[in-house]
């Protein structure tokens, strides 16, 4: 079997939190700017983890449902951790940063969801706080490249050899469904994991976003902060409390 502690061990080495990584450049110019930070939808922690690293003082809380992730996250124990989800959120007016970074966002899939997560994300902010956030532009289809004729090898830290690949289960609505199997090299199944995604475009997530109580400050096609085109993969958005 491939545990949910092997998937988190894994995620790490492939998603290093890596400062060359324009993603990681923009975030990190944020964070080491604010006093006191909320990172939703933390996984391992890496960014919270690398903030310390750079020498950030003030308060860093990371907040996320998957209890594998956490646990690599609590390696460190000079900030925060929280078991939740964004809408459980019951923090006031405590932080200047809210972050959600590798398109987490595009896990609040329903619009009763995205209100209550955006409506605590607000509550947890101070006055004029600011909530940095990525999802993938719809434009770009990212889903076509999911499915098995894609399917990738790698090796975990143990020197376990497995293979991956997506399978796109339905396009409905702005919302893809999709698994995610990991085998090893011989093909023996070892785990399938479901998951669902929601694609919002620009007047969409707005539209969510002002009614929810903030003002968008600045917003991008990616993170090296290029303006929105009709080719962009990636809405970047800096929106701040009002």
């Amino acid at each position: 079997m491939f545990s949910s502690a092997d998937v988190a061990a894994l995620y790490d080495l492939m998603n290093p939190w890596d400062s060359a990584r324009p993603e990681v450049v923009f975030c990190t110019e944020h964070v080491m700017a604010a006093d006191a930070v909320l990172d939703l939808g933390c996984g391992t922690g890496s960014m919270l983890h690398h903030a310390r690293d750079l020498g950030h003082t003030g308060r860093l809380v990371g907040l996320d449902p998957d209890p594998s992730m956490l646990d690599r996250a609590r390696r460190r124990t000079d900030i925060e951790w929280v078991h939740g989800v964004a809408a459980d959120a019951g923090w006031r007016e405590e932080f200047d940063l809210a972050t959600m970074t590798s398109n987490a966002f595009q896990c609040l899939v329903t619009d009763d969801e995205l209100r209550a997560s955006l409506t605590a994300i607000r509550t947890a902010l101070r006055d004029g706080g600011r909530f940095v956030f990525g999802t993938r532009h719809p434009q770009a289809h990212a889903w076509d490249d999911w499915n098995p004729s894609n399917a990738f090898d790698v090796e975990d830290a143990t020197g376990r050899k497995l293979r991956m690949w997506h399978d796109v289960e339905s396009v409905a609505a702005g919302v893809i469904t999709l698994t995610e199997t990991t085998t090893e090299r011989d093909g023996t199944v070892l785990r399938v994991d479901r998951a669902s995604l929601r694609f919002l475009d620009v007047p969409t997530l707005a539209r969510f976003l002002t009614e929810a109580g903030f003002t968008i400050e600045d917003q991008y096609g990616d993170w090296h902060r290029g303006p929105i085109t009709n080719t962009s993969r990636e809405i970047i958005t800096v929106a701040r409390r009002t």
